[in-house]
């Protein structure tokens, strides 16, 4: 029988405001957003302006049992959430006769399987890095279901969508297929774990957003599709509710916040942070650059089915519109400078990258294709492996350092590029959030290669500020869109220096080493 756990637990962190007293001001109250990542999870309390007045922030454990496998303990998720939301009001005084709403942002494509009797979750999350079951999407593509899944859900048929992590529970966790078929069973995503706890079981529901990256969502009619469920043998009866992102999940349970405050908007993380730049219109797009880098663009009421290596996928639900997007997913991005740093030893810190980037002209032809687990989007080849090309006596540690930098602006182009010849839309200005997007070097080489503006805005939690702008939209605490344009500060914005020669050839560069690790690699045709 599978277990749950098997890992260390790093060390319970804080991020809190202190000392200052804020429950006498702000009449309007506040809102409260929770953001569930990956590697921690957060309460964010947020003002009328936008502005963040105050956090609190836990770590969390991910374990790796096999190689490719990663997973994490549910209840710890839960655990570490709350004391967050509690947390943050002891050390503020604003409680939740003061907190109009509460939303939610979460990581995508994880989920948890979970009993309905009990509550209890019947294995550890299965985290959207988990490669375990490429085997069944193997299957599937060889099966013909390529189209069936591109046609329903805008997604590609890859063991990082959520529908075959489930499967995999189901087949592989003692007596779980038996409760699934008994109806004992219940599933979601990571927001729907934490709404069903938060309101002691009252509401089971998902949003759109979170839906639409399981592979069992039809994106055209919003809602589950029962040919996707009996492809992957999931019981419909497991599935939550699927609502607008601005919708109604219930009250949180008195023991938590004792003024039963409304959870009011939910959206996966990287919606919410395409809400959050305030990118309403269509064409408008947002870079975060984390661990990979994840792009977005609004494409309007209408699904566009990307011919160039990019998921169509729900942007916002709003309860009476849609706006969908086109998204690209980048595996490896800060990753790069973790590499740099901790197995290269050619830095100590990220933060010095800037200054050793800019100390050299160029890299004289030096690459880094950071294929570490293969390329995203839009090459979608999970079996080349990184390399580094362009190598002279003259390389050194700047020139390595400056190419590691320059990778992420690098792949960003090509998801750019492939998502105008999709969309018909000339991207102006680019949004950007994430670590990397402090860096001044890499910020303006962007600029630079893209030939447009890049844009880094004041509030740099642009995804749970997306969340508790959907939850105060949501109650009333901000009126409209116009109203959240209106709060947007910009901390720093990078113009196009780089003439069209240069950009030409360091891009025929680029084209040229990507055309290398894909004909070298043994497997380059997979």
């Amino acid at each position: 029988m599978a277990t749950m756990r098997d890992t260390n637990i790093p060390s319970t962190q804080h991020d809190t405001s202190q000392g200052q007293d804020y429950s006498s001001e702000n009449s309007q109250g506040y809102i409260m957003a929770l953001d569930a990542g990956t590697t921690s999870v957060r309460a964010i309390i947020f003002d009328e302006y936008g502005c963040k007045v105050s956090q609190s922030t836990r770590e969390l454990g991910i374990s790796y049992p096999r190689p490719g496998w990663v997973q994490q303990d549910p209840v710890e998720i839960l655990s570490a959430q709350i004391a967050c939301m509690v947390e943050v009001q002891f050390v503020t005084g604003i409680h939740s006769e003061r907190i109009r709403a509460v939303g939610i942002s979460n990581q995508r494509e994880t989920v948890v399987v979970w009993d309905r009797k009990t509550g209890q979750p019947i294995y550890d999350a299965i985290v959207w890095q988990c490669r375990r079951t490429t085997p069944i999407m193997d299957a599937l593509v060889a099966d013909g279901y390529t189209e069936l899944i591109r046609n329903k859900t805008g997604l590609v048929p890859d063991a990082y969508f959520s529908g075959s992590k489930i499967k995999w529970i189901l087949e592989n966790v003692n007596g779980a297929r038996e409760m699934a078929d008994d109806g004992r069973l219940m599933c979601g995503t990571v927001d729907s774990w934490l709404i069903y706890n938060l309101t002691h079981g009252e509401v089971h529901a998902t949003d759109y957003t979170n839906a639409s990256r399981t592979m069992l969502f039809d994106i055209h009619k919003l809602r589950w599709d029962e040919e996707l469920c009996e492809m992957l043998g999931i019981p419909m009866s497991m599935l939550p509710e699927a609502r607008p992102s601005i919708s109604d999940y219930g009250l949180v349970s008195n023991d938590i916040m004792t003024n039963r405050v409304p959870i009011a908007g939910v959206a996966g993380d990287q919606q919410a942070a395409l809400f959050g730049h305030c990118c309403f219109e269509p064409g408008s797009v947002k870079n975060t650059y984390g661990t990979g880098c994840f792009l977005l663009m609004n494409t309007g009421d209408k699904p566009v089915q990307s011919e160039h290596g990019l998921v169509t996928t729900i942007g916002i639900a709003e309860s009476d519109s849609v706006d969908y997007a086109l998204e690209g997913s980048i595996f490896q991005a800060g990753s790069v400078i973790q590499w740099l740093r901790d197995e290269m030893r050619l830095i100590n810190s990220a933060e010095e990258t800037c200054e050793i980037a800019q100390s050299v002209p160029s890299t004289d032809g030096c690459y880094i294709v950071p294929a570490f687990t293969g390329l995203g989007a839009p090459w979608w080849k999970p079996r080349v492996r990184a390399s580094i090309t362009g190598i002279t006596r003259a390389t050194n540690r700047a020139t390595v350092v400056r190419a590691g930098c320059e990778s992420m602006a690098y792949q960003t182009y090509d998801i750019l590029k492939a998502m105008e010849v999709d969309s018909g839309h000339d991207v102006s200005s680019l949004e950007v959030d994430g670590g990397a997007s402090k860096n001044e070097f890499i910020m303006q080489f962007q600029a630079d290669l893209l030939n447009c503006e890049v844009i880094r805005p004041e509030v740099d939690e642009t995804t749970a500020l997306g969340a508790a702008y959907l939850a105060g939209l949501s109650v009333g605490y901000w009126q409209d869109r116009e109203e959240l344009q209106a709060n947007r500060e910009v901390a720093a914005s990078y113009q196009p220096q780089m003439d069209a020669a240069t950009r030409e050839e360091l891009l025929a560069g680029w084209r040229e080493a990507l055309r290398q690790i894909m004909s070298s690699s043994p497997s380059a045709q997979q």
